[in-house]
């Protein structure tokens, strides 16, 4: 019995061997085979965050390969999970699976790609460019005064004028020439919701519009809750009050914001201190999304003066002190 046990276990791994063999085998000629991509030349469009399995399946939509599966399991079998480059890549001959994942690795794009992600502040915005490595730093030495006379805007403050979105551009190309694009978009966006503006806000300019659809962007994570947020600072505008919103201290606190609001940081004075300063501050404090540019020239009517956070993206809305002081005792203390 033992024997019998014993020939079957060799037999059991002789054929996970021979499995494995034929595997090894398949895997080796589909590497080197030529893949049948669909109307030459191709683009394909490794966007941030793309996995080897997105990968596979973009691939497969678009006609390049085959077969997702069978081509993530080759990357997985030769490592390339960790090692795509994100960018524009034109196929113009056809290549084999290897080379393909050969030039993602490598990253010999066509255009590369940079992103500029909503609520990011102009620091934040310098710092993403400095990091491409495709890009030609032309603004690295120049002021922000110097950079926006560069890339034709009017504006003296860089803070919100660019759009969040995903730009790509040629290798080797000016970080202006994706700033300048970005700051068009920006003003397209605020220009055409500015010109769908709902009636007797108190902005009197675009500018205006857009520093408080920074604030909007910055003080929910909640998309559904921008235009309420929006209708709470405007109902304060107009009786007069401070808008008193933590996201404009923490832009006059800078690089000495340390991740945690004081009760002394409200209280000290900045240009940008909304609890000591009536009225909105002196620019945007981050890059407003096209949703709260929108939410911030069409707020929701509401009677909401104040709203405390749940501790989960939203919010609570509350008509008179009271209730949000027992909406803050539930919620925050």
């Amino acid at each position: 019995m033992m024997k019998l046990i014993k020939r079957l276990f060799v037999l059991a791994v002789l054929a996970a061997l021979a499995a494995l063999l034929l595997l090894a085998g398949g895997l080796a000629w589909y590497a080197n085979q030529p893949l049948r991509i669909e109307s030459l030349p191709k683009t394909i469009n490794v966007v941030p965050g793309t996995h080897l399995r997105s990968l596979s399946a973009m691939l497969e939509r678009e006609g390049v390969i085959g077969n997702a599966q069978v081509f993530w399991l080759l990357g997985r079998v030769l490592g390339k999970a960790g090692t795509l480059k994100v960018g524009v890549y034109t196929l113009d001959r056809p290549l084999t699976p290897l080379e393909l994942y050969g030039k993602i690795q490598r990253g010999e794009v066509s255009h590369a790609i940079v992103q500029f992600i909503e609520g990011w502040n102009w620091r934040e915005v310098r710092a993403v460019l400095a990091a491409q490595p495709l890009l030609k730093h032309d603004s690295a030495g120049m002021s922000d005064a110097e950079l926006l006379q560069a890339i034709g805007a009017e504006q003296s403050h860089p803070e919100g004028l660019f759009f969040p979105d995903t730009y790509s551009y040629a290798p080797h190309s000016s970080d202006l020439n994706v700033l300048r694009h970005a700051y068009r978009l920006q003003q397209e966006k605020l220009m055409a919701a500015w010109e769908a503006r709902a009636p007797g806000l108190p902005y009197r300019t675009p500018y205006e519009a857009l520093i408080m659809a920074s604030i909007v962007e910055k003080e929910t994570g909640a998309a559904f809750e921008r235009p309420q947020i929006a209708g709470v600072f405007m109902n304060r505008i107009r009786l007069g009050m401070r808008l008193q919103t933590d996201p404009t201290v923490i832009y006059g606190l800078g690089e000495r914001f340390d991740g945690r609001l004081r009760r002394v940081d409200l209280q000290t004075d900045t240009p940008y201190n909304t609890y000591t300063r009536a009225g909105l501050p002196p620019t945007p404090i981050a890059m407003p999304s096209e949703a709260a540019i929108r939410a911030a020239l069409n707020p929701a009517k509401t009677d909401a003066l104040y709203f405390v956070s749940r501790n989960d993206g939203t919010h609570v809305f509350s008509r008179n002190l009271d209730a949000h002081n027992r909406a803050v005792n539930r919620y925050q203390r």
